[in-house]
């Protein structure tokens, strides 16, 4: 008796409740016509979505890693301006973000572009750029980077302040490079900090992806958009774009968990 009620206690009742609601959605989408027939439309979107999800993300990382190393700079100027863009851009939302770049940032980019390289295009060596250059998709992948990179930016100057000082002192006393000691003593002590919140940035944007549909971006959402419009199915076309995106998002949550066990259990048997 003590062990069942033992095993009840333990059990994720929130996990065997996702689930059976994925059973069930799951079963619609197979067994009900329409349903089939809108996932198979949902599911053009479904590359865009992941897609424009890596991009943005890869992009965010590398600039974030940049962002928080000028924060450690022994240069004030450079540590002052990674702190003013990093609070600006968290300030702002991710929506505003991304019409600002769409329809500001972007036009402004071109005319900077033709600007410096006026002499060239004058020749004939280079073709003048448009606007419509700058496809809808990228500008939402930059806008999503930038938005990003400044949370990401904050992560990893977390993990980093996370190594101790005395071993970066020591590897300093060895004659390390500023470069060596990043690299070989800092950055692989402070990855193990810095991936399961990294994880949960990657979830948060898959679900903030779901705001390029503003911009016409043909990922789930939009495509979402456009078929219940079409159908006036809106209540099986929005229950499908909620488990394509429940798929995607609670499945790498579960992946990061996992993660998250294994370092916590790794660490206990060092």
């Amino acid at each position: 008796m003590q062990s069942v009620k033992h095993t009840l206690d333990k059990t994720p009742w929130w996990l065997v409740a996702t689930i059976a609601l994925f059973l069930l959605l799951g079963w619609h989408i197979i067994a009900d016509e329409s349903y089939q027939k809108i996932a198979n439309t949902l599911s053009q979107g479904l590359l865009t979505t992941v897609g424009v999800t890596f991009a943005a993300f890869s992009i965010a990382s590398i600039a974030g890693l940049f962002i928080a190393l000028a924060g450690f700079s022994h240069h004030r100027i450079v540590r002052e301006m990674s702190r003013f863009y990093i609070e600006i851009i968290r300030g702002v939302p991710v929506l505003v973000l991304l019409f600002y770049i769409a329809f500001v940032g972007a036009p402004e980019i071109i005319k900077l572009y033709n600007w410096s390289l006026q002499y060239p295009i004058e020749q004939g060596w280079l073709e003048k750029a448009r606007t419509r250059d700058f496809t809808l998709l990228w500008r939402a992948i930059f806008a999503l980077s930038i938005s990003y990179s400044a949370f990401i930016a904050e992560v990893f100057r977390a993990g980093i302040q996370e190594v101790s000082k005395g071993q970066i002192e020591a590897a300093q006393a060895l004659g390390l490079s500023g470069w060596q000691r990043f690299r070989l003593i800092i950055l692989p002590q402070a990855m193990r900090k810095i991936l399961p919140p990294l994880g949960n940035d990657f979830v948060a944007m898959i679900k903030d992806s779901a705001l390029v549909s503003v911009l016409g971006v043909q990922d789930i959402t939009q495509l979402g958009k456009v078929y219940s419009a079409s159908t006036f199915q809106f209540f099986e076309t929005y229950n499908v774009v909620a488990f394509m995106y429940l798929v995607l998002t609670l499945g790498l949550s579960l992946l990061i968990r996992g993660f998250e066990y294994y370092l916590r259990r790794h660490d206990r048997q060092k």
